[in-house]
């Protein structure tokens, strides 16, 4: 079987319900709290598992209670941590998110331990063995993700780029990455028009594909579109559920849509695949 390689991050997500989310100067009275294994990187890992793929993560924990509860959901969610390394003097990885009553969120993150991912770690032939795509996110450093994908294309392995949260990337590192997935907002923090339909996120696909090989746009209840080299101007509208909650929906999409590549799928057939994933993310299931 094919493995995902998931190089990011792992966040012990301190999660709130309240029935809105607060403004500036606001305090908000929520409902309850409770902690919950997050990390873009840990969630598309275990999204890449559950879509049935072998999973595996390089990432870095810190020698705390957070790190032992991130550890032990990563195996939970089958995914192989043999390379998650324990830094030591410096915290796991965490984050505090608002959730509202229509399961929209906010959030705020401290990286942590992330920040400490030893670039040298990815050489190493054990990493890589029977690998074929590789996930990278933007809560590490670019200096890793830089390393990661430069072994990837070494080896062979395709590169999924899940570019949030947003930030400038070099223009090596963009040359490494086979695709490119970013959701409507990200898309126009990298210079394309408003992303308010399928049409315009075919064009966001379109513009962003001068510089990588192929582009997903995705945008939320719309749907999303795709240009690549055989699928130029992609549409996908999304399936018609009732939310309760938005958060993670983004990673449910990466886990899947790596599982289908991994496996060789079409273009199409995988972003349909993933899109239904994160569907079912989104309901609850």
């Amino acid at each position: 079987m094919p493995i995902v390689l998931t190089v990011g991050s792992l966040h012990y997500d301190i999660m709130v319900d309240a029935d809105h989310l607060p403004r500036k100067d606001e305090t908000a009275i929520g409902s309850r709290w409770f902690p919950k294994f997050g990390g873009k990187g840990g969630n598309q890992a275990v999204s890449a598992a559950k879509a049935g793929i072998e999973s595996r993560m390089v990432g870095a924990v810190g020698n705390d209670d957070f790190g032992s509860f991130l550890r032990a959901n990563l195996l939970k969610g089958g995914v192989d941590d043999r390379f998650i390394a324990t830094v030591p003097d410096v915290g796991s990885g965490m984050s505090v998110a608002i959730q509202d009553a229509a399961g929209d969120y906010a959030a705020t993150i401290v990286s942590g331990a992330n920040l400490h991912i030893a670039a040298t770690a990815l050489a190493h032939d054990a990493v890589w063995a029977g690998v074929s795509v590789l996930i990278l996110q933007n809560e590490v450093t670019e200096a890793t993700n830089l390393a990661a994908a430069r072994e990837a294309r070494k080896r062979g392995v395709k590169t999924v780029l899940n570019a949030a949260p947003w930030r400038p990337l070099g223009a090596e590192f963009c040359r490494l990455v086979d695709i490119l997935v970013v959701n409507a907002v990200e898309a126009e923090m990298m210079g394309t028009q408003p992303v308010c339909s399928l049409p315009s996120a075919a064009e966001a696909a379109k513009r962003l594909a001068d510089q990588f090989e192929t582009v997903i746009v995705t945008a939320g209840s719309i749907g999303l579109a795709a240009w690549g080299a055989h699928d130029e101007g992609l549409q996908i509208p999304a399936q018609k559920v009732q939310v309760v909650s938005s958060h993670g929906a983004g990673d449910a999409f990466i886990g899947a849509l790596a599982a289908q590549i991994a496996n060789t799928a079409p273009l199409e057939q995988a972003c349909r695949a993933a899109s239904a994933a994160a569907a079912r993310h989104v309901s609850g299931h």
